[in-house]
């Protein structure tokens, strides 16, 4: 008897869950936004070896074309990718907070083709920044390891 009066229980829940999903993935690229999300994480490393981890993430993911490190603004940039309706590119900017920290500030654009010209839309979630994040994270360490 208790068997089956956890049964409706579970169907609600899981019909729950799938209502949210379906919702949720409905939005993904469809949210037009004025600037390009931003977001930061700190390392305990230096600005050079995080530029070039940086530049290397974004050659490796195809996270823009012509990846350029500005040493001079603690700054990497891509070009834009063209991929049918959509172009993505990427910014980056590393500051030094102490003697040991430095916080990298992450920006993707992605931008959709209308009728009016191009449009910022939010296609990255914060999971997905952090998930780049742990990305430069172990190529930090890859690049500390390397012998000048």
């Amino acid at each position: 008897m208790v068997k089956y009066l956890f049964l409706p229980i579970r169907l609600i829940i899981a019909l729950v869950i799938i209502l949210n999903l379906v919702s949720c993935g409905a939005a993904i690229g469809r949210v037009v936004i004025s600037k390009p999300d931003e977001y930061a994480h700190v390392y305990e490393a230096k600005e050079t070896v995080i530029l070039r981890a940086i530049a290397s993430v974004f050659k490796e993911k195809n996270i823009g074309s012509n990846v350029t490190i500005n040493q001079k603004n603690h700054q990497v940039d891509s070009d834009y990718v063209v991929s049918g309706d959509w172009r993505t590119k990427a910014s980056a900017h590393v500051q030094r907070l102490n003697w040991k920290e430095c916080e990298v500030i992450l920006a993707v654009t992605t931008e959709k083709k209308t009728e009016t010209g191009w449009k910022i839309r939010r296609l990255l979630e914060k999971d997905q920044y952090d998930s780049f994040f742990s990305v430069i994270d172990l190529r930090i360490y890859e690049e500390m390891s390397r012998i000048e």
